[in-house]
């Protein structure tokens, strides 16, 4: 009887599932879908094709995104949020059902029969996403998105005691597609608290990165204090949109007349504005292909090009992006100067993305390097940070930082699927003389100092090391599998590096072992290393060096030996 019943419960879905789906080819097929619940989740394979899903309400589509239907095995589940898509009316009347055009392009034959895929059984609906984590690799102290893909931090801004992290983000997968922007806030930049997606993909195309401003003097007449953002709109072409909110960062109406900034080039993305005092205008910074272009504007709309910079100066190995421009006291002097941040994939030191930067004069118009232009300057020496920029308005005139806490070249391939990638830890950053050059300091911004509990004997999966060096030095992580990770300071040669080529799991990318190696600009008396599950953070405690580099060890390391010194370990107060 039992065996009948479970043959008849299969039966009726099959036709449950025949009903809702319709084939149309070897490549196409519709399927419908009541809007009587929140969400409709997508079943999910990542090593499968893309397949291109329209959603159409009333005859009209109201969203597009690509993902990677499953089709033999189900990953994961990501969810399409569907009572945001038609007119509440609708919703409210039950006349909003949706109907899915989905076009694959897998290999039929390799794949089968698209009406065999097992997404169709696993497609459904429901009032519910459940976000608790299931990776051991995910951050304790780290924003992360609650699921999908990150990549660059986007239009970061300070205002009423909370800060506004944006990121690139695809909500439909793991790996890198649907760009728009994700929100996330926190009041003491550790605990995150995720606020949805207030800037997605239009016409124009989707959203790539860019920046946010507060205008505290209402030059755009948008009200005092409107949160204004820049970004590209990545269509057919790159151009720069801009939008505006005014309920503090929450939401945002687009500007009617976008784009605002268009250009003859393929690369011309991540436009970042700011105020500058010094001409009572706004500036904008863009990377163009190989070079920054700089504009200024009284409105924040009408924008007119003032000069370019960086044809002939630092590296160019790769495409620049992900600009940045601040106004900071050299330490010690009283003298003032300015840093231009450029990201560059390819191009990093040690291979892969890195942040490059460039210090000098800017009038407003032109900025003028003080360097030769063969000199290169990195922010990070690790593999692993990426697309910094800084936050608008911070407290204090400080210039507090956040990365991308990966690398383009194994960042769609790391071993976590729930979610991929972090930003690294909040830095505030400031400026300081090494002979004739100016170099940028790096320090944890202070509200890490919340983050320490008690002392403890050995290294935890969170904490963080304060090492006190009396030369030079070595200091080893092991764990219990024997995996190591090996931080070197060469008090002669005046350089640190670490060695994760025995860390842990480097299987998913021929690229991702490595030893980095940094300057450290004088020598080094302290350390502070900040370990989180699947990160290695080192700051000289002066702000002279830093060190990103992501670790998958099998167990967490809990033994620390030090060669030259000794440590305190903290454990992380979460």
């Amino acid at each position: 009887m039992k065996r009948l019943l479970t043959m008849m419960a299969a039966a009726l879905l099959a036709v449950s599932v025949e009903a809702q789906v319709m084939m149309l080819s070897e490549t196409h097929a519709m399927k419908r879908v009541d809007a009587n619940q929140r969400y409709l989740l997508l079943p999910v394979q990542e090593k499968e094709e893309m397949a291109h899903v329209k959603v159409i309400c009333q005859n009209q589509v109201v969203k597009e995104l690509n993902v990677r239907l499953a089709v033999d095995h189900v990953d994961y589940v990501v969810p399409l949020e569907l009572n945001t898509l038609c007119c509440k009316e609708n919703v409210k009347n039950g006349k909003s059902a949706y109907l899915l055009d989905i076009q694959f392009n897998g290999n039929r034959r390799s794949t089968g029969a698209v009406k065999d895929y097992v997404c169709w059984q696993h497609m459904q609906t429901n009032n519910e996403f459940d976000t608790t984590n299931r990776e051991r690799f995910r951050p304790a102290y780290h924003h992360t998105p609650l699921w999908g893909w990150m990549n660059d931090p986007n239009g970061m801004f300070y205002k009423d005691g909370v800060w506004h992290l944006y990121f690139q983000f695809n909500p439909y997968g793991s790996q890198w597609e649907n760009m728009t922007w994700g929100h996330s806030t926190s009041k003491d930049l550790i605990h995150w608290e995720y606020q949805g997606t207030p800037i997605e993909a239009d016409a124009l195309g989707t959203i790539f990165s860019g920046s946010c401003v507060v205008d505290k003097n209402n030059t755009a007449n948008y009200g005092r204090e409107a949160v204004v953002a820049f970004y590209t709109s990545a269509g057919a072409s790159q151009t720069q949109s801009m939008a505006y909110s005014t309920d503090g960062g929450k939401s945002f109406t687009k500007f009617a007349a976008n784009p605002i900034l268009t250009a003859d080039i393929p690369d011309f993305r991540d436009p970042k504005a700011f105020w500058n005092d010094e001409i009572k205008r706004w500036n904008l910074i863009l990377a163009a292909g190989q070079e920054m272009r700089i504009y200024s504007s009284e409105n924040l709309r009408d924008w007119k090009y003032e000069s370019s910079f960086g044809l002939t100066y630092g590296n160019h190995d790769g495409v620049w992006e992900c600009p940045d421009m601040r106004k900071m006291t050299v330490k010690g002097t009283g003298e003032q100067k300015w840093m231009l941040i450029c990201n560059i994939n390819p191009g990093g030191p040690f291979g892969g993305s890195a942040t490059q930067y460039f210090i000098g004069d800017f009038d407003g118009h032109r900025f003028t390097c003080d360097s030769r232009p063969d000199v290169t300057k990195w922010m990070d020496y690790g593999k692993d940070h990426y697309a910094t920029v800084t936050f608008d308005n911070a407290p204090d005139g400080r210039h507090v930082a956040m990365a991308w806490m990966s690398n383009w070249q194994y960042a769609n391939q790391v071993p976590t699927r729930q979610f991929r990638s972090a930003n690294s830890i909040p830095r505030d950053l400031g400026l300081f003389r090494d002979g004739s050059e100016t170099y940028v300091s790096v320090v944890p911004s202070p509200e890490m100092l919340q983050l320490r509990g008690k002392k403890v004997k050995n290294p935890t999966e969170t904490c963080e090391i304060v090492a006190d060096l009396k030369g030079s030095a070595t200091l080893t992580l092991t764990n219990d599998k024997g995996e190591t990770v090996v931080m070197t300071y060469d008090d002669g040669a005046r350089t640190f590096s670490m060695d994760r080529t025995k860390a842990g799991d480097a299987s998913f990318s021929d690229a991702f072992s490595a030893v980095t190696t940094a300057p450290t600009h004088g020598q080094i008396r302290q350390l502070r290393i900040f370990i989180d599950r699947s990160s290695i953070e080192v700051f000289d405690a002066e702000g002279r060096m830093a060190m990103t580099n992501l670790v998958f060890p099998t167990s967490a390391y809990n033994k620390l030996k030090v060669k030259g010194g000794k440590a305190t370990v903290y454990a992380a107060k979460l």
